[in-house]
């Protein structure tokens, strides 16, 4: 199948064949004649399929033709978990976009909102968005929503995880009840299941690989450590390796500060990004490292959602995430548009109930091979069961009526209890 089978148009195909694009993904196939024909869409795929483009593209093609958006007002709204994403997501409109006559922009936090205030006076066709920077606009009047056409929830499980779920529903409420919804993302909890079922009208339900599977193209393994030697083991894999342009994943921002420190006393260039870098920052990191001026970037996983770079080869877990479907989401960062890759885990003894958990959701037992050199010294046991204080021998006692004062053994419960009660006063 080409692009020229899905329906779109000649100047969104142009768009896509400068990107050097010709056959659509399975989402993309799956997704783009459906959005294009007005379902609602329930969309679930590994990370690194193309799912963005696979709104993305008919989205574009749906409002090249409507109306102009008043002031204020926005004809399509992308709802995204991180600013990362976000910026991602508007990049892929403005790519597609080129030839279209579309107007767009990205709001999110951590900038100033006064800019994000005069990019809406105009109206916008597609507005990306965070929801706590989206409620924010609306609440200064700076956005309206009654010419909405499409809402997009994208990573809507990580939205849920963020605890946006009451923004999302102050969102909902806002929106004409007239509108199509798309719902994607890599992974659907049960929640997001439920959320769905308040969200959107007789969908079409679009799974491309079973639910918390990990790409076919991703080679897994683990390597045990002591975790005192993780770092060393880290520098180790990178000088021996000669790896460039890798992604390592700490579990906390202080650990990625901690461990970027460690790496640049080793000679080994690296930054780190996370929630407590600025926005300025941020983008800045994730420029040096998506062109190449960057040799190892730490990242935290809300952090790293809007990472995408086609040839990332290496994603290294320092820390494994104490979520499971988190790890899915990390490795997808590698072997994406078809490109291969492999994901390295640097398990210590404290982390094998992480890792029994993540090999549980995959239904799968992870390879794992020691590193020469690096191997670890203690083994995981079981914790001791508490040691019992000795008991002295009970004696026999006959059966015999108590002669103590005060008692009766024909007494009812209550009234024993009541005079135990009074004794103790």
């Amino acid at each position: 199948m080409n692009f020229e089978d899905l329906g779109l148009s000649a100047t969104l195909l142009k768009a896509i064949h400068e990107q050097g694009y010709t056959e659509p993904t399975p989402i993309q196939a799956k997704a783009i004649p459906a959005i294009i024909g007005g379902s609602d869409i329930m969309a679930s795929a590994q990370t690194g399929t193309g799912k963005t483009a696979g709104f993305t593209l008919p989205m574009l093609q749906k409002l090249s033709n409507g109306k102009r958006a008043g002031s204020n007002q926005i004809r399509a709204l992308v709802l995204t978990p991180t600013r990362e994403l976000a910026a991602q997501v508007h990049d892929s409109i403005k790519t597609y976009g080129v030839h279209e006559r579309i107007r767009s922009a990205v709001v999110f936090g951590g900038v100033k909102i006064n800019p994000q205030m005069a990019l809406l006076r105009g109206g916008l066709d597609i507005l990306v968005a965070t929801p706590g920077r989206l409620m924010d606009l609306h609440q200064q009047n700076a956005v309206k929503f009654d010419q909405l056409e499409i809402l997009v929830l994208d990573e809507a499980d990580r939205m849920l995880d963020m605890g946006f779920i009451r923004d999302i529903r102050k969102i909902l409420a806002l929106l004409p009840p007239k509108r199509q919804n798309l719902l994607f993302s890599a992974t659907f909890s049960n929640e997001i299941q439920q959320l769905a079922k308040g969200l959107l009208n007789n969908p079409q339900e679009i799974n491309v690989a079973p639910r918390n599977t990990t790409a076919e193209r991703i080679e897994q393994i683990i390597h045990p450590v002591d975790k005192s030697r993780k770092t060393a083991l880290l520098s180790h894999l990178i000088r021996s390796n000669n790896w460039y342009q890798l992604l390592v994943f700490s579990r906390t921002k202080h650990g990625a500060n901690k461990l970027v420190q460690l790496l640049e006393k080793d000679g080994i260039h690296a930054a780190a990004i996370h929630g407590n870098k600025s926005q300025a920052q941020r983008t800045k990191v994730l420029h040096q490292f998506k062109n190449g001026g960057l040799q190892v970037l730490v990242a935290t996983d809300i952090a790293a959602r809007g990472i995408d770079i086609d040839q990332l080869p290496h994603v290294i877990n320092y820390d494994l995430p104490d979520v499971p479907e988190d790890y899915v989401h990390r490795i997808g960062r590698t072997a994406r548009a078809g490109a291969d890759g492999k994901a390295i885990s640097l398990v210590d003894q404290e982390q094998h109930k992480q890792l029994r958990a993540i090999e549980k959701l995959l239904k799968q037992r992870l390879p794992s091979a020691a590193v020469p050199g690096f191997e670890p010294t203690a083994r995981p046991s079981a914790a001791p069961a508490p040691a019992r204080r000795a008991q002295p021998p009970r004696r026999s006692r006959p059966n015999v009526p108590s002669r103590r004062s005060g008692f009766n053994a024909d007494r009812p419960m209550s009234a024993r209890r009541d005079n135990r009660q009074s004794q103790s006063r």
